[in-house]
């Protein structure tokens, strides 16, 4: 071997053996269906982090696709409740302690106290990433006890953040009032399409995301007895029995069709071909109140115009590219009324898919991963 091969080898042993910047992020949920946290943990890794993901395996999780990070799910023997919780959270701890790591990442309150402990007992970065107001969620904001707890967690553990981050500006507000600290506003966008509006619209209704108490879904399912168009929902939740229970007692079933959990790229061809997308949602506490769902950005990204509700962050929005129709309530005639509005004015529909397009240009997760990035490096660099 030459001199030159020798050198040009040594160097790249060396780059081998080099280490990158670990960083490990925890989920409560199955992984599969988490396009945030996918997102994020393929744009660091692509960044030049070893990344892992750390999530749950159910009975009826399905393999998992090939990732640029590295994942992990736990098996638990409870499916839900307290014991769940405590469960979930010891395992993840266990699993944190025995994984080597420079940064240790919690999505959300449920899996931030094993993650914070593991950090610092081992004196490394802490990330907090809140996806909601966990709180102030309608399954929570109700439950004095439960509410207690969390906000007691979440008061002890994330001001000892060395960076948080979440979905919203309006969150970010709330958050920084609430524990004394920055919040990054990182949305919850897609990569951004390039592709051109569809010239024939699909004929259909879009609902995805989750089937749970306080999506507008029971409403929904009623405005479709005097909407003549179909519906498709996409996507599970604790409501889907009971959901699914009311569709087939209003003999809906050949209007609303469940499609359950899909795979993305199915997903983005439902979306594209759909005629307007929904996101309803209750004021049933600040979490729903202040949000910003990826669904919103999931309409714009394909051209699809939407029904939202007039909530802070949806009306910011619209009113810088109007790309939906607001909603100040979810009564029956409010929503029949919303979709007959465009479905009779053709002028109106096309203007607002004009203004999709050029709104994905600045919600798009090219963007938003630039701020990712560059939240990371800083703590790191202290």
């Amino acid at each position: 071997m030459a001199f030159g091969q020798r050198a040009d080898y040594a160097t790249r042993q060396s780059i081998r053996l080099e280490k990158l910047t670990s960083i490990v992020f925890a989920v409560i949920n199955d992984i599969t269906y988490d396009r945030r946290m996918q997102r994020i943990c393929d744009s660091l890794a692509k960044g030049g982090y070893d990344v892992t993901l750390i999530g749950r395996e159910l009975k009826n999780s399905k393999p998992l696709e090939p990732t640029s990070f590295k994942t992990i799910r736990l098996r638990c023997l409870f499916g839900k409740g307290k014991l769940f919780y405590l469960e979930y959270n010891l395992r993840l701890f266990l699993k944190l302690m025995f994984m080597r790591a420079d940064v240790y990442a919690a999505a959300d309150l449920d899996t931030i106290a094993p993650c914070f402990k593991v950090a610092w007992l081992k004196r490394k970065r802490k990330v907090f990433d809140a996806h909601e107001y966990f709180q102030e969620v309608p399954e929570v904001v109700n439950r004095p006890f439960i509410k207690k707890v969390w906000s007691w967690v979440g008061k002890f553990f994330v001001p000892r953040a060395d960076l948080a981050m979440t979905v919203s500006e309006s969150l970010a507000d709330e958050f920084q009032k609430l524990y004394g600290i920055r919040f990054e506003t990182i949305r919850n966008v897609p990569r951004k399409s390039t592709a051109a509006i569809a010239n024939q619209p699909g004929n259909y209704l879009l609902y995805q995301g989750a089937l749970n108490e306080g999506r507008g879904l029971a409403q929904l399912i009623d405005a479709m007895k005097t909407i003549d168009m179909p519906l498709k929902i996409v996507g599970e939740g604790d409501l889907s029995d009971e959901l699914r229970k009311k569709v087939k007692a209003l003999k809906l079933g050949d209007k609303i069709e469940f499609l359950g959990y899909i795979p993305p790229d199915r997903l983005e061809e439902i979306t594209s071909n759909a005629w307007l997308g929904l996101n309803l949602l209750e004021n049933k506490g600040k979490s729903y109140y202040y949000s910003l769902a990826n669904k919103f950005f999931d309409y714009i990204n394909h051209g699809v115009p939407s029904l939202s509700m007039d909530f802070p962050e949806y009306r910011k929005i619209n009113e810088r590219y109007e790309v939906c129709l607001l909603l100040d309530n979810l009564q029956l005639h409010n929503i029949v009324r919303a979709v007959y509005s465009l479905k009779n004015n053709a002028v109106k529909y096309g203007q607002l898919q004009k203004n999709c397009l050029a709104a994905r240009e600045e919600f798009n997760w090219e963007n938003e991963q630039k701020k990712l990035l560059a939240g990371f490096e800083k703590i790191l660099k202290k």
